[in-house]
Order: structure tokens, then sequence, then C-alpha cells
């Protein structure tokens, strides 16, 4: 099954995060299929 989900790429303590479409069995990190975007919580407003 395929899922939309976050990547988390940022360091310790500073959450960056690319939204990726992914294997549901791929782990977080691991491979995925396309990137489709990004978050990023620290900012102000949140994008």
């Amino acid at each position: 099954m395929v899922k939309i989900r976050l990547m988390r790429i940022g360091g310790k303590h500073k959450p960056f995060y690319r939204l990726v479409i992914a294997d549901s069995r791929a782990p977080r990190t691991g491979r995925y299929i396309e990137s489709i975007g990004y978050y990023n919580p620290t900012t102000e407003p949140s994008t």
C-alpha cells in the first residue's frame, strides 16, 4: 500500500519534514517513490 508520509530530515531539536509518497512497508527515512513538498513547523506560520 502506498501512503503519504512525513520524512524527518532536520537535526536534533530542529524538526524539518519532507512530504513523500512511500510504500507502507518502507522505513520512515528509507526509500520513497516521490517527494511532493516539505513542512517546517518551526517557522511562523508553519509552512
